[in-house]
């Protein structure tokens, strides 16, 4: 899946279903950071429809239960990632240990276990009334687990401060060039016969670190250090220092906070997603996170040039985390992505591009697109069994396009059409939005009279769609050239939540300043001159409408 071709996806859906779309041995890089099992229901965080759905399949059988949903989802993931890819799983203290030998060790291997890393998220437990019982939790477990032994990965190192590499590199050498010193003689533990021997005088008690070959080129290459006292060591040069390795134990990256914030509660920092993505794929590869929750993952992974899928049951998470994107998006660097709702905005499918619009929906009927826009007779796709597609991006199509269908049917292939005929088989399809009176009865004359059979399908058939939220903005002016928005708008659906672009520019389209806001109320202060704000409003099915206003400052 990850080449040219593919398009970056954010899915709205129960991700065991939309794993067993994605092709066997094609992901390279699985982030999961499910639900915790902490069996409380602030766990729901977005309080739609999906989300408290499956927080109820997830807990209704307590432990076991949680276990046998996760792992069906495990297996599937298993299923997808790549020989060579790696699955990095978030957990917490109540099931980690659960999570690891029921799950983990039994779909991946005990043997495929790479590494428990511990993320120190905070410095300290927050206070509580109650006394203490505890040491109080601050981190979190992220288990890494391959697919096999030839797997991607390169050691992340991690950056010093200045006044800390001064204090580590100590030394100066006759060149005037900083360094340390590191043992190069082995301990007992580690002695080996065959690396005990002289070199200038000196034979260590348990061996050398190295062969004589390899310690010779590293004293030419001015790389040993003889201390006062006559004891040799390895010299690392700062101007060769490549960062710090990082071990296990992730104590130097913070809660995600700041600007960085988006209002979800259990957001991870992008830093923490850096440091995974960067360490176990290469720019190009094929990142998956079936919890996308408030969309870390995904925006990390757009930023570091990989291919992305994103999934979650949640309206609320798949949005908050398509405007995040929106908002980091620039037209020069950016992939292109698609978004994948369960309905469907009826003014974006009757005013997209028609080439595109007829491809897309042949495609959603189980056809395959034409791939000529030119003398194709006005055919514009076939079933797999060749049968003709012709679309129609309109309302109430007449009879006249049912007589120019027949003919073209009958044109692009009468061998076909005298087939299908006989066996009472459609000898064509059409779809459209809707089909006039003319065009039904003619439709149902020929299937009377001559025993030809044409099919007419309505988009809304073939998929859903709705009307988006219609949307009023009111501004008040207030004091200290402060302003008042209040965003009223109105959905069949129910409104989910609302998202603020107090610098909106047409042509950059809508980057949210605020992405979650469920009330539709903001107070804000301007800089004298020209602004333009924008309000977009997200309904339950995923559907987004705005409205706009321009205010001038006064001085």
């Amino acid at each position: 899946m990850a080449n040219k071709e593919f398009t970056n996806k954010l899915i709205l859906g129960d991700n065991l279903e939309k794993l067993k779309e994605i092709a066997s041995d094609s992901v390279d890089l699985i982030y999961a950071d499910p639900p915790f099992f902490s069996n409380r229901n602030y766990e729901v965080i977005w309080g739609d429809e999906g989300e408290v759905r499956s927080f109820e399949d997830r807990w209704s059988g307590g432990m076991h239960q949680y276990i046998a949903w996760l792992s069906d989802r495990v297996a599937e993931m298993y299923r997808v990632l790549k020989p060579t890819g790696s699955l990095f799983l978030h957990c917490d203290v109540n099931a980690n240990a659960d999570i690891r030998v029921d799950i983990l060790n039994k779909i991946f291997g005990r043997n495929y276990f790479r590494e428990e890393i511990i993320w120190k998220r905070q410095t300290a437990k927050k206070g509580s009334q109650f006394d203490k019982k505890t040491f109080g939790c601050s981190a979190d477990t992220i288990y890494w687990y391959t697919k096999t032994n030839d797997y991607t990965f390169k050691i992340p190192k991690m950056e010093l401060d200045d006044d800390v590499l001064l204090k580590k590199f100590n030394k100066i050498d006759e060149n005037g060039k900083r360094f340390r010193t590191d043992n190069i003689r082995l301990i007992s533990i580690m002695a080996r016969k065959n690396l005990i021997y002289e070199y200038k005088g000196y034979t260590p008690k348990y061996g050398w670190m190295v062969n004589r070959e390899k310690l010779k080129q590293m004293d030419e290459e001015g790389r040993l250090y003889w201390s006062e006292n006559g004891q040799p060591y390895r010299k690392y040069f700062l101007d060769e220092y490549e960062g710090q390795e990082v071990s296990n134990i992730w104590t130097d990256i913070p809660f995600a906070a700041g600007k960085e914030r988006i209002g979800y509660p259990t957001q991870k920092p992008e830093a923490l997603l850096e440091r995974i993505i960067e360490c176990a794929s290469n720019e190009g590869d094929l990142v998956l996170d079936p919890f996308v929750g408030g969309g870390t993952t995904i925006a990390v992974a757009d930023k570091l040039k990989r291919k992305w899928i994103g999934i979650d049951q949640s309206v609320a998470a798949v949005k908050v985390s398509d405007l995040r994107l929106k908002k980091q998006q620039n037209k020069l660097f950016s992939e292109p992505y698609e978004l994948h709702l369960r309905i469907h905005d009826y003014d974006f499918l009757r005013n997209q591009n028609a080439f595109e619009f007829e491809k897309w929906i042949i495609e959603q009927f189980g056809g395959i697109p034409n791939p000529k826009q030119r003398n194709d007779l006005g055919l514009d796709g076939k079933m797999p069994d060749n049968t003709p597609i012709q679309v129609k991006r309109s309302d109430n199509i007449g009879r006249n396009v049912i007589d120019n269908f027949l003919s073209a049917v009958q044109r692009s292939n009468i061998q076909l059409f005298e087939k299908n005929k006989a066996a009472e088989k459609p000898v064509g399809y059409i779809i459209a939005f809707s089909f006039g009176k003319g065009a039904v009865e003619e439709v149902a004359r020929l299937k009377t009279k001559q025993k030809i059979i044409i099919e007419l399908k309505k988009v809304g058939d073939i998929v859903d769609y709705g009307e988006k939220p219609t949307v009023k903005l009111e501004v008040e002016e207030l004091d200290n050239n402060e302003y008042k928005f209040i965003a009223n708008a109105e959905s069949e659906a129910g409104i989910n939540f609302y998202s603020w672009d107090f610098n909106h520019k047409e042509t950059e389209g809508f980057k949210p300043d605020i992405l979650l806001d469920k009330e539709g109320k903001q107070r804000k202060k301007f800089q004298p001159g020209d602004h333009h704000i924008a309000v977009e409003a997200v309904d339950i099915q995923g559907l987004d409408g705005q409205d706009k206003v321009k205010i001038k400052v006064k001085e």
